[in-house]
């Protein structure tokens, strides 16, 4: 009998580079599923019944009800490099391989949107091209913007991604960048090229810049909510390109409003999808981007490569490579 594969929710696999899928469908039939974002249990294993291969986005949720109802699943391989939508102690329990794409893989990827965000964003580039656009190149003036050079850039979280971008902006433009990772040693940090502080609130205290690039877990959900943006330097900018959930909306909304953030960039977003109506979109001085931070050329054939990698040895009765555990 041939293996089912379910690809879910996933806009870029195998549409950039048709040799991935067309890799699959040798292997056995292969299917794409646009699930709610929000579905999980007992729903989307009755959807998935008898795909015993599963490519997964950022969402839906592949949770304990999931793995209780769910037939045999040999492989869930995510598209990508989080995995805080799938309960990994659920998969071990049922027999279910989970792997993620190799952090190296989306490195320089997502570094590179954060520095161009945060460029954006402090620049005000995109709102000065709309009004050329309209004829008003006489409002130049009104785009004051300022330099990175010299500033305290604050990243939390200096692991894979965290890291590179500490690399350019330090050597790239001569900011001053401190990090907080309560993950990593003090001296570790201080090799990743950043001053290491020991608290969320020195950093945020200090930065006149922040870069989050932690990875989402149960003790950071909206880690930056309205206690934390009391204490941010007034006029601060922030970049998110790891997950929305680590902000809470509402204190950010409150501290743009109060002056206290001066600018946002975004590549992820709470609930995400959002769709034109969002209030966020309402800030001019807030960009958001949908999630396309991996996608470059080069780093969509690395994750495409690994996922069709995981899946062929596993097929082959081979433990894939960099199994969660």
């Amino acid at each position: 009998m041939s293996v089912k594969i379910a690809i879910v929710n996933s806009s870029s696999f195998g549409r950039n580079f048709p040799e991935h899928l067309e890799k699959l469908k040798s292997f056995g039939e292969v299917d794409r599923f646009q699930f709610p974002y929000d579905m999980r249990g007992k729903e989307l294993a009755h959807e998935l019944m008898g795909y015993s291969i599963i490519i997964a986005s950022v969402k839906p949720y592949y949770d304990k009800e999931f793995f209780q109802y769910k037939d045999k699943t040999l492989l869930i391989t995510r598209h990508g490099i989080g995995y805080d939508n799938i309960d990994i102690k659920s998969a071990q329990e049922k027999g279910t391989y989970v792997t993620k794409v190799d952090g190296y893989v989306e490195r320089e990827a997502v570094a590179e949107s954060a520095v161009t965000l945060l460029l954006d964003v402090i620049r005000k580039v995109r709102a000065a091209s709309l009004k050329v656009k309209e004829g008003k190149w006489n409002e130049r003036a009104s785009f004051m913007g300022c330099e990175i050079r010299d500033k305290v850039v604050g990243i939390i979280g200096i692991g894979n991604i965290g890291s590179r971008v500490c690399e350019i902006l330090k050597y790239g433009f001569n900011a001053k960048v401190i990090a907080y990772d309560p993950y990593l040693a003090p001296g570790l940090i201080r090799e990743r090229g950043a001053e290491p502080v020991k608290t969320l609130e020195e950093l945020l205290k200090t930065a006149d810049m922040i870069s989050l690039n932690a990875s989402l877990n149960d003790g950071n959900y909206q880690m930056l909510s309205t206690k934390e943006f009391s204490i941010m330097k007034k006029g601060v900018y922030i970049v998110d390109t790891a997950r929305g959930e680590l902000i809470d909306q509402d204190a950010l909304m409150k501290a743009l409003d109060d002056g206290i953030v001066a600018g946002v960039g975004m590549d992820v977003v709470e609930n995400e999808p959002i769709d034109e109506n969002h209030p966020l979109l309402a800030y001019e001085n807030v960009i958001i981007t949908p999630h396309i931070s991996a996608y470059t050329r080069e780093c969509l054939k690395g994750m495409g490569d690994k996922v069709v990698s995981d899946v062929e040895k596993v097929l082959n009765g081979e433990v894939p490579d960099g199994v969660i555990k």
